[in-house]
């Protein structure tokens, strides 16, 4: 895809033109689907809101795909020329690097408080925060009420209720009684669902990577042995099955159950699909944490402008922004004030199961430089575990290593 926002540069409404005056740069990425809903005009309108009561600072924002913004700020990192702030998907390596400006040298108290304390900490390296949450969503089981009642369905609250129903789905015909989506794409998030719902995860509770644990193997094992291996799964094998093929499946009608995220109600809705959502089954009961998503904002210390960028920040996670960006984009707020402000309020019930799920979601170990390389082994190497005559404790065997080395090259 193309890059958004090369040569449209928000800013400008109320910068002077003299020396003394600040330019501040950041490149941020793109949440809409296209231009009706892109971020730049959520950033052009909160820059210009900005700029009008802050006439010496100029900010311009670059706004890319989603396919682009990371690898963009990498390349402007490579080149000596980092912009004053990213807003992107990971912020471990420039951390490790001493790029990056502490929050708590950036942001003031009362707004770095506000951080919803599980983002706050996913956002440290070394006990230190220098992410900054900018964006959060959660995971739960949407289920297609049509196909539900047509056979008799109630939403399944264990694992074992989730395959009785993807088997009376099954008889019925339902390309896909339940969607398993281990391509590429997005297999680290199925895979952490299903591996929190198994009471395992990629890390254990001191945060040392315990991917091929004995639950973490059982788990696999069952999704090998009673979903995939009984053709509940679809007619495209789960490692080659993306999310948003997923996604789209369930819009059309052909999915009974899946796992997903807050984007997915806009387009089941816009196809006309009744659907329901429920916490995500367990092994034997609701899930005891659910997958917590989140991307970041970063500023560079590379050009300075230290108390100019914290200014622009704190305006940035004030209550109103961030509540506008979550409603523009059904997202969840990062910020304690913003999350009990949507809580409260009927205009947000429809993104309530997921903030519902907040308080109890665990993130990907993004404060770990380790991380990139097991996120990139698990999209090749987890549809493996559950392919006919495939090793869950093989693969999960083959992570773990990856992660040790990753580990030891920190």
């Amino acid at each position: 895809m193309s890059a958004l926002g090369l040569t449209g540069v928000l800013g400008g409404c109320g910068a002077g033109g003299d020396s003394s005056d600040v330019t501040l740069t950041l490149v941020a990425a793109d949440y809409g689907t296209g231009e009706a809903d892109s971020s730049e005009k959520y950033w052009a309108d909160l820059v210009e809101r900005y700029e009008t009561d802050h006439p010496g600072v100029r900010i311009d924002v670059s706004v890319y795909s989603w396919n682009d913004v990371d690898r963009k700020v990498k390349e402007m990192v490579d080149a000596g020329d980092p912009p004053d702030m990213a807003q992107i998907g990971a912020y471990a390596d420039y951390a490790a690097e001493g790029r990056l400006y502490r929050a708590g040298d950036l942001l003031s108290i009362p707004v770095q408080a506000d951080f919803l304390s599980q983002l706050s900490a996913a956002g440290e390296v070394n006990s230190v925060q220098y992410g900054m949450p900018f964006a959060a969503s959660t995971r739960v089981l949407f289920y297609n009420k049509d196909l539900f009642a047509e056979a008799g369905l109630t939403p399944p609250k264990t694992w074992d209720e989730l395959a009785a129903n993807a088997e009376a789905l099954a008889a019925r015909g339902v390309t896909y009684p339940y969607a398993l989506p281990l391509g590429p794409e997005e297999a680290q998030a199925e895979t952490m669902q299903w591996l929190l719902s198994g009471d395992g995860g990629y890390t254990d509770l001191a945060g040392t990577y315990g991917i091929d644990s004995t639950e973490n193997v059982e788990t696999f094992s069952w999704l090998r042995d009673e979903l995939v291996g009984k053709g509940l799964t679809g007619p495209v094998a789960p490692g080659k099955l993306d999310r948003a093929k997923a996604f789209e499946a369930f819009a059309a009608g052909d999915v009974g159950m899946l796992n997903g995220h807050p984007s997915l109600m806009e387009m089941a809705e816009k196809k006309g699909v009744e659907f329901g959502m429920v916490p995500t089954p367990g092994a034997d009961g609701a899930s005891p944490a659910t997958l917590g998503v989140a991307d970041w904002m970063m500023a560079f210390k590379e050009n300075g402008h230290r108390d100019q960028v914290g200014d622009f920040l704190d305006f940035v996670y004030s209550e109103e922004n961030v509540l506008d960006f979550s409603r523009e984009y059904d997202l969840l707020p990062v910020t304690g004030s913003a999350s009990r402000t949507m809580a409260a309020s009927e205009r947000d019930k429809d993104l309530k199961p997921f903030l519902d799920q907040l308080p109890t979601s665990e993130l990907y170990p993004v404060g770990n430089t380790s991380w990139a390389a097991v996120n990139a082994a698990v999209k090749k190497q987890i549809g493996k575990a559950v392919a006919p005559g495939g090793s869950p404790a093989g693969v999960l065997g083959t992570l773990q290593a990856t992660a040790t080395r990753a580990e030891s090259a920190e």
